[in-house]
């Protein structure tokens, strides 16, 4: 009851203390947007790759259809469909200055339906990002708006929810409004990092990171057979923890966290909101060289320099503490849900000095706050003040080419360290023939087999030049392959029986699908594209479709390069 009734003081003084300049918003104001027992996918502030997870994720009981209402009263002010994102996705405006945000719909109500299909028909577009002129389409609380779905980037059917300040463009945490989900198990705590930071600091006498696994000790964590962890110089710690909620398997994302030595507070964090333009800084708030290697998400919980997301209440030398004093140290970790469940771990640390042969920095130092440049005859690479959450020693090396690419392959570092935004590179195209030009992008690739892993880029006066998103290995590469176009419902050897709908398997070799069209009968129709099942599908219009005739369908699919593929059939629906 305690911890009820603290929780309900702190909504009442407002949502964080991040948001006290903004008036509070009413707990009680929002309903929930289905009318199911609520199990959570996912929660607020969760660790995603390259963001946080801005809401909460309500699973459907394994399928789609179920009826999605309006939180609140108020009106829809945009409706998005993209292939990827949230899929279908209504965007309500509410008087108290809020937006409800509700993604993966299979559907929309009748009305909105038939008003945005009527805009992709004009448009001849399947994505769309349409603004909702105000008094459109006014909801009340309690409104059907929508039926749940699977659409966009979804792992499986769940309804997305978000709540967010409209004018400042801050996600809030859904949970703390009174969505009726039922959670009394704490969180758990899997294991801790200590990480040596100064040039002197080591971990167990080692200069690389070390992970101590933990147990559970009656109503708190150790560290198994609970030793005294050797440390000297600058460290900082991470540590391993999820929250799992009643009645439910899937591995949550913690509400706040408090970090003390001695006592003495060094670093927290509470998930009541975060800026939207904010959510990259995911990359710095957890270990993200440990997620990418292993698939670990830890809580870095030491602040690097770059880092400018405002979640931290307190971060009393960034989180880092300098152990040179020979004494023995108290570290405990405090961790909390939403509902006021908590959980804790206390281990002991012994500063004592041990003496290690440093070896040499290798690479050019790139500061995270100034332009860094890479220039010679063959490469240019920028990586802009801000690009990058700390100082690194910038690895840069020349590879011989490979055998079907177009320039050597070039070494930018590794991709252990994230960039905050993408950077440009360019290459010089000397060895690309001039009828592949308009073919040629960046490839990201795997030096010992030839694997790309991702693709971008134009042909640009003689070099090849675009903005990249991971650090790595890059050489220059061409796609002149279309698109492969593969029907699900047209027979090519035999008569099929067309039922309410064509459908296509699409894939691309290289660059990927960047546009598609279809026409029956000459006519521009409505085909949907699932990006994550590489299909696409056409659902007779009965308003816009003649039925009892022959049909002539033509399908064009266009990889980035400008690679077509173009299907033909008749039919007879």
């Amino acid at each position: 009851m305690k911890q009820l009734l603290n929780i309900l003081l702190f909504l009442s003084i407002g949502l964080s203390v991040r948001s006290q300049h903004l008036d509070p918003i009413d707990p009680n104001y929002f309903a929930a947007p289905l009318k199911i027992p609520f199990f959570l996918a996912g929660n607020f502030g969760e660790l995603r790759p390259n963001h946080f997870h801005a809401g909460i994720d309500i699973k459907t009981q394994g399928k789609t259809g179920l009826p999605v209402y309006a939180a609140a009263a108020g009106y829809i002010s945009k409706i998005t469909i993209s292939p990827t994102g949230y899929g279908n996705a209504i965007y309500i405006n509410h008087p108290n200055g809020t937006t409800t945000v509700y993604g993966h719909l299979e559907s929309f109500a009748p009305q909105v339906e038939e008003y945005i299909r009527k805009i992709q028909y004009e448009k001849e577009v399947f994505a769309i990002e349409q603004e909702i002129p105000e008094g459109t389409f006014p909801i009340k609380k309690g409104d059907q708006i929508a039926k749940s779905g699977n659409a966009g980037s979804s792992g499986g059917p769940h309804l997305h929810f978000e709540i967010r300040r409209t004018k400042e463009q801050i996600v809030l945490n859904p949970l703390l409004f009174h969505m009726p989900v039922k959670d009394n198990i704490r969180p758990t705590i899997q294991a801790i990092m200590v990480y040596p930071i100064s040039d002197d600091a080591t971990v167990s006498g080692k200069q690389i990171a070390q992970r101590f696994e933990t147990v559970l000790a009656g109503n708190a964590y150790q560290i198994k057979a609970n030793p005294s962890i050797q440390v000297y110089g600058k460290i900082g710690f991470g540590i391993q923890s999820v929250d799992m909620l009643d009645g439910n398997p899937n591995k949550c994302g913690i509400y706040s966290l408090k970090l003390s030595v001695d006592g003495e507070l060094i670093y927290s964090f509470t998930m009541d909101d975060f800026p939207q333009d904010g959510s990259k800084y995911i990359n710095s708030h957890l270990d993200y060289e440990r997620a990418m290697r292993t698939g670990q998400r830890l809580y870095r919980t030491w602040l690097q320099p770059g880092n400018k997301l405002n979640i931290y209440e307190t971060v009393e030398k960034r989180g880092i503490y300098k152990a040179t004093d020979d004494k023995l140290h108290q570290v405990k970790y405090e961790i909390t849900d939403a509902y006021g469940n908590a959980t804790s771990l206390k281990f002991q640390i012994q500063s004592k000095e041990i003496k290690t042969i440093t070896s040499e920095a290798k690479g050019e130092e790139f500061k995270y706050n100034r332009n860094n440049r890479i220039r010679n005859e063959e490469l240019e690479f920028s990586v802009p003040e801000g690009a990058l959450y700390d100082d690194v020693y910038f690895i840069y090396s020349r590879k011989p080419s490979l055998q079907k690419f177009y320039s050597p392959v070039y070494q930018l570092h590794n991709s252990l360290v994230p960039l905050h935004f993408a950077c440009t590179l360019r290459i010089k195209a000397g060895n690309l023939p001039a009828n592949l030009q308009d073919k040629a992008m960046l490839a990201q690739i795997d030096p010992a087999t030839g694997k790309i892993y991702s693709a971008t880029g134009k042909y640009v006066d003689g070099w090849v030049e675009g903005n990249i998103k991971i650090l790595g290995n890059y050489t220059i590469a061409v796609d002149n392959v279309a698109p492969k176009i593969t029907s699900l419902s047209i027979g090519t050897k035999k008569p099929q029986k067309i039922t309410n709908e064509l459908k296509f398997k699409v894939t691309d070799n290289l660059s990927g699908i960047e546009t598609f069209r279809g026409t029956i009968d000459g006519k521009w129709v409505l085909f949907e594209y699932d990006a994550k099942n590489n299909l696409l599908s056409y659902t007779f219009d009965k308003a816009r479709f003649q039925f009892n005739k022959n049909h002539s369908l033509i399908l064009e699919v266009t990889d980035f390069k400008g690679n077509t593929s173009t299907y033909k059939a008749n039919f007879h629906k």
